[in-house]
C-alpha cells in the first residue's frame, strides 16, 4: 500500500467498514471522524421491530441504520479513507456482503456491557481474512473492562490490535482508524500474521 508522492499524484482511496452490533455507535464514529456531511440512512424504530430486533440494552435508542453510513476522512494528503458503516440488525447482514466488496480493512466497535452483539461482526471478518481492529467504545468514559478481559471474552488472537476509544470524539475516532492503518501496514508488510480464512 503506497502513497501519494506528490502533489500531483492522486491520494491513495482505501475503502474501510465500520461494523458491530445494533447501538454500539458506528453512526456516530462515522459522523465524527467524517470531513464531509456524513451519508446516513437512519430510520426510526418503531412497533413493528418489537420482536425483531434485539434492543436490550439500547433502550432509549430510537433510530437505526437500515442501509449503510458513509463519511470520509483524509489522513494526510496521500491517503483518504472512505468509512462505510454497516447496518447492525440482523435482518440487514445479508448486505454486508456487498459492503465489504474493495474493502481493505474494517473497525469492529463494541460495547464492553454487550460484548454478544459484536460476536458475528468478528466472525465476519475473520472467516474472509480481511484484517480489522476492535475498537471499544467506552461510553460516558465508562472503562468498566480491563483491555486483557475483553481480548479474553471477544476470543481476539494477539495479532488484532484492540483500541480503547470514545465514537463521539474525533480525535479518538481517528486513532482507532490510525490503528487500524498500522495493522494494514503490519499484515501487508508480514510482521503480523493475518488471519486466514
Amino acid at each position: 500500500m503506497g502513497y501519494a508522492d506528490s502533489e500531483h499524484d492522486a491520494p491513495l482511496a482505501v475503502k474501510i467498514l465500520i461494523a458491530g452490533g445494533l447501538g454500539v455507535g458506528k453512526t456516530t464514529l462515522v459522523g465524527a471522524v467524517s470531513e464531509v456531511a456524513p451519508l446516513r440512512t437512519e430510520e426510526y424504530l418503531t412497533h413493528a421491530s418489537v420482536g425483531v430486533d434485539d434492543l436490550e440494552g439500547v433502550s432509549g435508542k430510537t433510530t437505526t441504520t437500515v442501509a449503510l453510513d458513509f463519511g470520509r476522512i483524509t489522513i494526510n494528503r496521500g491517503l483518504v479513507l472512505y468509512l462505510f458503516g454497516t447496518p447492525g440488525q440482523e435482518r440487514f447482514w445479508f448486505m454486508w456482503n456487498d459492503l465489504v466488496n474493495g474493502a481493505m480493512g474494517a473497525v469492529v466497535l463494541v460495547d464492553t456491557r454487550r460484548l454478544e452483539v459484536s460476536f458475528a461482526s468478528i466472525d465476519f471478518f475473520e472467516s474472509r481474512g480481511i484484517p480489522f481492529v476492535v475498537g471499544v467504545n467506552c461510553f460516558h468514559g465508562v472503562r468498566d473492562r480491563a483491555p486483557e478481559e475483553i481480548r479474553a471474552a471477544l476470543a481476539l488472537g494477539p495479532q488484532v490490535p484492540l483500541v480503547l476509544c470514545d465514537a463521539r470524539d474525533r480525535a479518538a475516532g481517528r486513532d482507532v482508524l490510525l490503528a487500524l492503518m498500522d495493522h494494514l501496514l503490519a499484515v501487508r508488510s508480514g510482521s503480523t500474521p493475518h488471519p486466514v480464512p
